[in-house]
Order: C-alpha cells, then structure tokens, then sequence
C-alpha cells in the first residue's frame, strides 16, 4: 500500500543502509517471534497429558542458540531479546548493549530453514494451550521470507532474503545483473567460471570480511581469462581478447589494452592479490564494491567475444 505521502512525492527517501539499528533489529526480532510456532516442532514444549507439542520451550531453544549462533544477542535474563539502549536519568547519559547484527542474519536464516506449516491446533482447555501437530510442507517459510524483505525494504537495510533460504547484501549500483549470470554460465573454461562464481557469492555475503576475498577471486579470474586461449602465451592471448571485443577498430583497441594494463597494475599496487609490505592498503571498505565492479566490467564485455 502506498500512503497519501508516498503517492504524492512527499515522504522523504528512506536512507539506505546495512547497518541494523535498535530499533529496526527489534521488527527483524519480533518477525522472528511471530514465527515461533513454525519452529516448535524442532524446541517442542510438551503437553503434560502426552498429546505432544503445545508450544514453543523457549529455554530449549535459547540454549541450543549458545552453540548454533553463538554470538546472538542474550539479555541479562538468559532470553534471545533486542539489545537496548539503557537511560541513566541522574547523569542524563546512555549506555547501549552491544550486538552482532550479523548474528541476527544467521537467525533469520535459522528460522527459515526450520519453518514447518501448522497442520492441526486443537485446543486443550484443561491447560489452556493448543496441542499443535505438523504438515511436512513449509509454505510458512515462504511468507516468513517475504515478511523479512518487507522489513528490509521499508527501513532501508541492503539486504535480500533469497528464494534458496540466504541472506546476501543489497548492492547498489551493482555490474551483477541476471544477464551477467547467465554469461558466465555459457563460459567453457571452468577456472574462470568457478572463480567468477564464488566471487560473486563473497561480494553478495553480508560479512564486510568476504568483500574483501571477493576482489581477490575476481582479480584472479582476470588472470586466469588472459590466459583463456591456451595455445599462446599470455601476451597473446590477451591480445586476442582485446582485438575481439574491439571488432578490429584501433580506438577500441587501444581503449581495452589501457584497461587490461590498468587493472593488472591495480592488482599488484594495491593489497588486492599480493600481500607484500609495500602493497597499498584499502582502508575504506567501500573501495572494494568499486574495485569488484571496474574488473567485472571488463570480464563480461570479454566474455561475450570468447571463441
């Protein structure tokens, strides 16, 4: 639903992030919540009359957390809750919990892949609960995915809860698109291929950690395509490549060439594929999104002109 603002321009724009604030990790939670019954099967509270799970042991489950995600949020009380910031009227003054949101995304996940549909909840007044059977169908998980994204996309965090069960960062204005993927599929050479995929896989990862092994594989692909055409050097290969995606016309040429030379120098002066004490840092984390864009750029222009 679009509101009277929204329809008419005048709701500010959501600002975009990846990081996950009080408060919106609190709707990501309280999502989270609403799907407990889903995962009862796996944490089953029983009914004391023997008919099975009637519910959610939530210190079933918060200690199996320990171990599975060991470092989600826990409140002073032993309970999975949102970290809180903590007013301190007389100083006027706050101290905040501190939090792994990267935790939360392992538990969003976790939730997903355990969702089982509600298939029979009978209603046990003697106790007052609901003795709860299970379908083997997970349509549940499906709408939990969608009420995830829906949280994602109105607070303007980066990330996508995927049809396969994962999380993956938001990139903006990514080179990734479906028509990319679907050419490096028709790539022959299976080194370039398999480098370019698991690139791809650790540029979408929402750990900062994996952007930075993301620029690696594809600077190594990039090496591994100049030697695609293996009855000649190096040399002559790339100079292949080049006049191929240059259909003979000098400008163009010259133009690839400049960027294929430009790339292998950024590749060994910055700390990219070499490790040396005189390599150039990246200090800023951004950088890494424009480096992996500038190199996928040129791999798949080149790969429509691979013979």
């Amino acid at each position: 639903m679009a509101y009277y603002t929204e329809r008419h321009g005048l709701r500010r724009p959501i600002e975009k992030t990846s990081k996950i604030s009080l408060d919106k990790y609190a709707l990501l939670l309280h999502c989270c919540e609403q799907y407990y019954i889903h995962i009862s099967w796996k944490y089953p509270e029983e009914c004391p009359d023997g008919n099975g799970c009637c519910g959610l042991d939530h210190e079933l489950l918060t200690a199996d957390m320990k171990y599975e995600i060991p470092s989600l949020f826990i409140d002073a009380y032993g309970k999975i809750s949102c970290p809180r910031e903590h007013r301190n009227v007389f100083e006027n003054s706050s101290t905040f919990d501190t939090y792994d949101q990267y935790a939360l995304l392992d538990y969003i996940e976790f939730i997903g892949f355990n969702c089982k549909d509600v298939l029979a909840k009978n209603w046990h007044s003697y106790y007052n609960h609901h003795d709860i059977r299970f379908s083997g169908n997970n349509s549940s998980a499906e709408r939990f995915r969608n009420d995830i994204n829906a949280i994602f996309e109105k607070t303007g965090l980066l990330y996508y809860y995927n049809e396969d069960g994962y999380i993956e960062r938001v990139v903006e204005h990514s080179v990734i698109t479906e028509q990319t993927l679907k050419e490096i599929e028709t790539i022959t050479e299976p080194g370039v291929k398999e480098l370019l995929e698991t690139a791809i896989v650790l540029h979408k990862s929402t750990h900062p950690s994996d952007h930075k092994d993301a620029v690696e594989k594809i600077w190594d692909a990039l090496e591994r395509l100049k030697t695609y055409y293996t009855a000649m050097d190096k040399k002559a290969s790339v100079t292949k490549i080049v006049e191929n995606m240059a259909n003979g016309e000098s400008h163009f040429v010259s133009l690839f060439d400049t960027e294929f030379k430009a790339l292998t120098s950024i590749g060994n002066d910055f700390r990219i594929r070499h490790h040396e004490t005189n390599k150039i840092d990246i200090t800023d984390a951004r950088h890494y999104d424009y480096f992996f864009n500038r190199c996928l750029s040129l791999i798949s222009l080149s790969i429509h002109y691979l013979q």
